[in-house]
C-alpha cells in the first residue's frame, strides 16, 4: 500500500458489513467494477476502487461492536492526529467508547465510539507511512 496520511477530521475509511461476503463482492463488482483482495483477519477484504478519490475501503464479515448491536450499512472511520486526546473528549461530549484502542500493524491505532444518538464511529490515528 502506498503512503496514506489523511488530514485530521477527514473520513479516511469506510467499510461495508455483510453476512454473505461472496454475494456482496459480486454485487459491488457488477455495480461499480470494484475488486476485492483478502487482507488481515479472515472475512476482511480491501476494496480496490481504481477511479475513486483517496480513501481506504473494505468489505468485512458483519460483527457487533457493542453487545446486541450488529453493524449495518456503511461504517466510517475518521482520521485523528491524537487518538488519546480525541478519546478523552468522547464521554464529556455525551458519547461512549465501545472498543478500546487496538493497533493494526503498519496501519495505525483504532478505537470505536458511539455518538450521543447511538451511531457507531471509528477513529484512527494512522501511522505516518501507512
Amino acid at each position: 500500500m502506498a503512503d496514506f496520511a489523511p488530514p485530521h477530521g477527514s473520513v479516511a475509511h469506510f467499510a461495508i458489513n455483510a453476512d454473505d461476503l461472496d454475494g456482496a463482492m459480486a454485487f459491488y463488482t457488477g455495480l461499480f467494477g470494484w475488486r476485492f483482495e483478502p487482507w488481515g483477519p479472515p472475512g476482511f477484504y480491501q476494496i480496490d476502487r481504481p477511479t475513486a478519490p483517496v480513501m481506504r475501503a473494505a468489505l468485512q464479515q458483519r460483527r457487533e461492536l457493542a453487545d446486541g448491536a450488529r453493524m449495518t450499512g456503511f461504517e466510517c472511520t475518521v482520521a485523528v492526529d491524537d487518538l488519546v486526546a480525541t478519546l478523552a473528549k468522547v464521554v464529556p461530549l455525551g458519547g461512549r467508547v465501545v472498543m478500546e484502542p487496538v493497533t493494526i500493524p503498519t496501519v495505525g491505532t483504532l478505537a470505536w465510539l458511539e455518538d450521543p444518538a447511538g451511531n457507531a464511529l471509528g477513529i484512527m490515528q494512522y501511522e505516518p507511512t501507512a
